[in-house]
């Protein structure tokens, strides 16, 4: 078999893939977006209190309703939350203290609620309500920790999968490793990762799976059933996540399925099948478990107990099924549209032609797997009505595929002329960076206007936005639009030593 050739630092793949993964935690923790989603909310009654309930933020997201009996839940999978719950309860102590003490210092001064200039009257409400309660240090501390400490580091382990796949296939570390970063600031993966997430988190998971259970290294390392029970976890995270996991779920089953079918019988087929079963049983589990707890019924999805909300009346609490309008505006909508957000996954396209009759990377069945997963994903959110409200936040549905689709363009794209990839490669990355900058795509010209925010008045962060809106809080630092670039060159030269460190020099040199 052929093997992926060194890279000019002579850096070992491994050291490689903990390079890459440093850096990717520390760019992604820089652009951190301090949004309170609802999952929050969930995370931290679980890290408070152990308890799925979040009575003590009632009316403070219109995600957030009142089962009576019950208490108030959220309406979403707790899948994200459960994960983002880790790290709060271990910054917990500091988090409290912080807490305590400013609560504490206002109430003493006996202050009130001071402005937010966000353009947003729902966020300036928002900022006022959470300062009356004392909530609004610890929603930004907590949003923080469960950012830097959970998300951004699951996104930046899918980087390291997506480079080992990508060295694999392309046979150059050097070129495994810039498709890997290609994929890390050169798609909406970098937008999302800016705050807890679980869609891109559902897709994270599903796609470590998908590579557990195609194996493309051959290693030994692991047995076939230990790779099939690993894939049943991650397709029934997937489910954990999301209702929408299950597309993910059953997909990586059928594929598990065919892969020990065409390679070893079908008796192989039943046997590592049930490995894959077993494994997504206990993720299902705990699904039943929170909706029991939580709703008093183990299999309703929680949605089934929302008030009335917009397109609720369209299907079954707002599904139903596939929809032209949203099938389309879920590729090509300004705002939140999966091309039109990542125009690089255009190439996705022409994966089947590049790839056809073994001419291609990509194996006959994998790449019917990538393709078709894709596809169902995208039939499966064209029946969700809600999709419709995607106008406020960006491309969001469809993140789960975003590994997915990578690697069908990724095949293409390594197939062009090097000014080719040069050339898309900028153009990807130039309009990632704005969105994961400017995150607001309601605005204007959608996912363009990022980049005409950035390009005319100059990087930004999204923290940083946040602190230059709370007006004098914090003095005069953040009241004269606030400048990332001492933060960029910090950033610069700590991934400069990262990558400078350790290298040995080439034998051709001495």
């Amino acid at each position: 078999m052929k093997t992926a050739q060194p890279t000019p630092w002579r850096f070992s793949p491994r050291g490689i893939a903990v390079r890459l993964f440093l850096t990717c935690w520390l760019i992604y923790s820089l652009h951190l977006a301090t949004n309170t989603v609802r999952e929050i909310y969930l995370a931290l009654s679980i890290g408070d209190h152990l308890s799925f309930r979040v009575d003590d933020y009632a009316r403070m997201h219109p995600d957030l309703f009142e089962k009576p009996g019950y208490g108030w839940h959220i309406g979403a999978n707790p899948g994200g939350s459960m994960l983002g719950a880790i790290p709060y309860a271990l910054f917990r102590p500091v988090i409290d203290q912080i807490v305590e003490r400013t609560n504490s210092a206002r109430r003493a001064q006996g202050l009130q609620p001071p402005e937010y200039n966000s353009p947003w009257p729902m966020a300036r409400e928002f900022y006022r309500e959470s300062w009356r309660r004392g909530y609004d240090i610890k929603f930004g501390l907590a949003a923080i920790v469960m950012q830097v400490f959970c998300m951004a580091p699951i996104s930046a382990l899918t980087a390291v999968a997506m480079f080992f796949l990508m060295r694999r296939l392309l046979l150059s570390d050097l070129v495994g490793l810039g498709f890997a970063l290609l994929y890390a600031f050169g798609t909406p993966a970098f937008f999302r990762t800016g705050y807890l997430n679980h869609n891109l988190m559902l897709g994270c998971f599903a796609f470590m799976g998908f590579l557990a259970m195609w194996n493309p290294s051959g290693s030994a390392r692991w047995s076939t059933q230990r790779r099939w029970f690993l894939g049943g976890v991650t397709g029934g995270a997937a489910l954990l996540f999301d209702y929408s996991g299950v597309v993910l779920l059953l997909t990586l089953f059928a594929y598990g399925l065919a892969k020990s079918y065409m390679e070893r019988g079908r008796g192989a087929a039943v046997r590592e099948g049930l490995w894959y079963i077993g494994g997504s049983v206990p993720p299902v589990l705990l699904l039943w478990f929170y909706q029991w707890a939580s709703f008093g019924n183990a299999f309703l999805p929680g949605q089934n107990w929302m008030p009335p909300v917009e397109w609720i009346e369209r299907g079954y609490q707002g599904f139903g099924p596939p929809q032209l309008e949203l099938f389309l505006s879920l590729a090509f909508d300004y705002r939140y549209g999966l091309f039109t957000t990542c125009p690089l996954f255009l190439l996705a396209f022409g994966a089947l032609w590049v790839n056809r009759s073994g001419r291609g990377v990509l194996p006959r069945l994998e790449l019917w797997f990538l393709a078709l997963s894709v596809l169902a994903f995208w039939l499966f959110c064209s029946g969700i009505n809600y999709t419709r409200l995607q106008f406020n936040t960006g491309i969001r549905y469809m993140a789960p595929v975003f590994p997915f689709v990578f690697v069908l363009a990724a095949t293409v794209l390594a197939r062009a002329p090097r000014a080719w990839i040069g050339g898309v490669t900028v153009i990807a990355i130039a309009q990632a960076w704005c969105l994961a900058m400017y995150r607001d795509v309601e605005r204007g010209l959608g996912v363009l206007e990022p980049v005409v925010r950035v390009a005319l008045g100059g990087f930004q962060l999204p923290v940083l936005t946040v602190l230059s809106r709370m007006g004098g809080q914090y003095g005069d630092y953040f009241t004269h639009g606030p400048s990332p670039l001492f933060l960029f060159a910090v950033a610069a030269g700590l991934i400069y030593c990262l990558w400078m460190t350790g290298r040995t020099s080439d034998p051709k040199d001495e």
